[in-house]
């Protein structure tokens, strides 16, 4: 009872805490920005430690499982052929004269000797087209669009300011739908934020006192649709090399802090 009462009390006090940080004036602006990401839709390649885990667990379910029916009905078709290799009364000619465990095994194999996986490489992975998250089907992708910020156009997540009475999370899914319409559909995995990140303004657009904006992210998990958005060509699906090369520096550092590294 003493410790609910303890974090009872140290919840309310952090509530309050930041109901007063986002209502009185501050010198930064606060933003939100929120990152879209499309999950592989192909199992990416295993790397040495999975594949030791898969021959793993291969060989505990080979040593703790049952025999499957498969294997049992070789075992029945070995008795019935030496019965009748030995001209035995008790022969089942029903079962002898029917298609075997092992014609049944070599035909599966020649099936799946002739079976093609198809190609992973899509259209817009021929054309080199970004723009569209049908492509990297291996890889995780990341939605970048461009924003302004001050005189310059960055590409970088879509963010955009809190407003009163909005809730950051709020705030999120405000800017999403005003950068990528409402057609984009997402999940987003938090009421809270995933990551933070703050930079100052240029002493020529540090107005109404304000010297900055402070960030904080938001993540989500690409569902489905398409972004609809007047800059459309504009907005790319990245994948974690392409994200580096694009997003300033240190930006670049603040988000990869909160996305998974992939292995290969």
């Amino acid at each position: 009872m003493i410790i609910k009462g303890l974090l009872r009390t140290e919840s309310k006090f952090c509530l309050r805490y930041i109901a007063r940080g986002l209502t009185t004036k501050s010198p930064w602006d606060i933003v939100t920005g929120v990152c879209v990401e499309r999950l592989p839709v192909v199992t990416p390649p295993l790397n040495d430690i999975q594949k030791k885990y898969k021959e793993l667990l291969w060989t505990m379910e080979v040593e703790k499982s049952l025999k499957s029916d498969h294997e049992i009905r070789q075992e029945n078709d070995k008795i019935q052929a030496e019965l009748l290799k030995n001209e035995a009364h008790d022969v089942d000619l029903d079962a002898v004269s029917k298609i075997t465990a092992q014609d049944f095994e070599d035909a599966a194999s020649e099936e799946l000797a002739q079976f093609k996986f198809a190609s992973i490489e899509t259209e817009a992975d021929k054309k080199g087209d970004k723009t569209t998250s049908d492509r990297c089907l291996q890889r995780h992708l990341v939605l970048v669009t461009p924003v302004k910020l001050g005189n310059d156009i960055k590409t970088i997540l879509p963010q955009g300011r809190w407003k009163d009475g909005e809730t950051l999370r709020q705030t999120a899914e405000r800017v999403l739908k005003e950068y990528c319409g409402s057609n984009l559909n997402v999940q987003f995995l938090s009421n809270a934020p995933c990551g933070f990140y703050k930079y100052k303004y240029p002493v020529e657009l540090q107005s109404d006192g304000k010297v900055g904006a402070k960030v904080f992210f938001y993540y989500a998990n690409y569902k489905s649709g398409v972004v609809e958005s007047k800059d459309k060509a504009k907005c790319s699906w990245l994948t974690r090399n392409e994200l580096t090369e694009i997003l300033p520096t240190k930006y670049n550092k603040s988000v990869q802090e909160f996305l998974i590294q992939e292995t290969f």
